[in-house]
């Protein structure tokens, strides 16, 4: 059976704005707080957390969908990539919606993959908009 890790966050900004501050290197890494590298040209590769997570941008709609292929340094070399799909969508006038969908992460860093979304991306992500 595929592991499936569902998340939905409402945030104060635009959903467009939301893309955005996840595609830019300079933002996603201000948000999270760690280095990252990635791109919307498909077929390119991204990192974050200074190389703890990588993966390859598969598609982007912009600005409303993100695909990528997805692994943490804790994925046995042995498990396939997971994948990883984030919608972005209006709440209201002063939010954006994310609705993201993680398949196929491996049993043994399912737990630290599903917690990390809200501990390393989701309460960073709020705190840095708040901040702004």
């Amino acid at each position: 059976m595929r592991s499936r890790i569902y998340k939905t966050v409402v945030l104060p900004a635009a959903a467009a704005d939301l893309y955005h501050m996840y595609m830019d290197p300079v933002a996603h890494s201000e948000l999270t707080g760690a280095p990252a590298k990635i791109s919307e040209e498909a077929g390119s590769a991204f990192e974050a957390f200074g190389g703890l997570l990588k993966g390859r941008t598969l598609q982007v709609v912009k600005p409303r969908l993100i695909v990528q292929s997805w692994r943490s340094v804790n994925f046995a070399d042995a498990d396939p990539d997971s994948t990883l799909i984030i919608l972005f969508a209006e709440e209201d006038a002063k939010a954006g919606r994310i609705d993201l969908i993680h398949l196929d992460v491996p049993e043994s860093d399912f737990q630290g993959v599903s917690g990390g979304w809200d501990s390393r991306y989701f309460a960073p992500w709020l705190k840095y908009l708040q901040a702004r």
